[in-house]
């Protein structure tokens, strides 16, 4: 049985690494990209390229995109020459970004009225997980919408999971993140109140991980304010923008969360200072010289 065509928009470190494993599992793809260079390394490898989202459906079974914002898929999606002025009936969307529900599901609805799926997929893991097919999906859609994708999504993913109707993937990656980012925030400044009070940071560190704090999040944030190791790649930017996100779904969902409000104002601090493009750990560094 023949391999559906691929449509790829977006060729960062996570979908470039996943194109690359397409390309090596035998899919031959489409891609697109600001990024030329990102281009060319798939175009060498095989792949055709595109001038426009509208090119690009008009080649594709299953158009992918693993872009950075919800404002940005919007627009791929409803420029004059976007994929919604391309995409072939029987076809399937899947965003692997992280996007606001409420938008995605927009998106689904418009799509279904051109008789086109959509999945909301967003990821686990890291670009070396993508490159290898090792991934974390939480896709969520139409259950035969899932089915006509699985298979392609098993070859980019070590564990799939489908979590309910369109939108339940994002809805579940912002709540994941909110846990993390806040987590990260919380250590990270328990680290540097620790400084300010004469406590050595690694007898922190090796007495609250003897207890329930412990955590992965918890090692990343010593490793930076400990051992000026930046080891999680994640960036404050990128942290930023999800619990805005966050934000905005518990604002839709009629809810408020202080706690992410809290970190918000916090990353964004960090983010106005100039510290977006470190990883999230090291806002540390912020809250070392952050001042009453």
């Amino acid at each position: 049985m023949s391999k559906p065509t691929i449509g790829f928009i977006g060729l960062g470190l996570m979908g470039g690494n996943m194109v690359e494993n397409l390309q090596n599992k035998g899919y031959e793809l489409t891609v697109m990209d600001l990024n030329a260079d990102a281009v060319k390394a798939c175009v060498d490898r095989g792949a055709k390229s595109a001038s426009s989202g509208k090119e690009l459906a008009e080649n594709a079974d299953i158009v992918m995109l693993c872009l950075t914002t919800s404002a940005i898929v919007e627009s791929v999606m409803y420029a004059e020459d976007g994929i919604m002025a391309g995409v072939k009936e029987g076809a399937v969307v899947v965003d692997f970004g992280t996007s606001i529900p409420a938008s995605t599901r927009k998106i689904g609805a418009d799509l279904a009225a051109k008789g086109v799926g959509m999945i909301d997929a967003p990821l686990g893991r890291t670009p070396a997980h993508a490159k290898d097919g090792l991934l974390n999906i939480m896709a969520s859609g139409d259950k035969d919408t899932f089915e006509k994708v699985k298979s392609v999504l098993e070859d980019q993913g070590e564990n799939v999971f489908h979590l309910g109707e369109l939108g339940a993937g994002h809805t579940t990656k912002l709540i994941n993140n909110f846990m993390g980012m806040t987590t990260v925030c919380a250590m990270s400044q328990a680290f540097a109140v620790a400084d300010r009070a004469g406590v050595d940071r690694q007898q922190l560190f090796d007495i609250m991980s003897t207890g329930p704090s412990s955590s992965p999040f918890m090692q990343f944030c010593k490793n930076y304010a400990v051992d000026n190791v930046s080891d999680l790649g994640f960036s404050i930017a990128n942290a930023n923008k999800d619990l805005g996100y966050f934000l905005k779904m518990v604002e839709d969902l009629g809810t408020e969360s202080k706690i992410a409000e809290g970190s918000s104002a916090n990353l964004q601090a960090a983010f106005d200072a100039g510290m977006g493009n470190g990883n999230v750990p090291e806002i540390f560094d912020y809250f070392l010289t952050l001042n009453k």
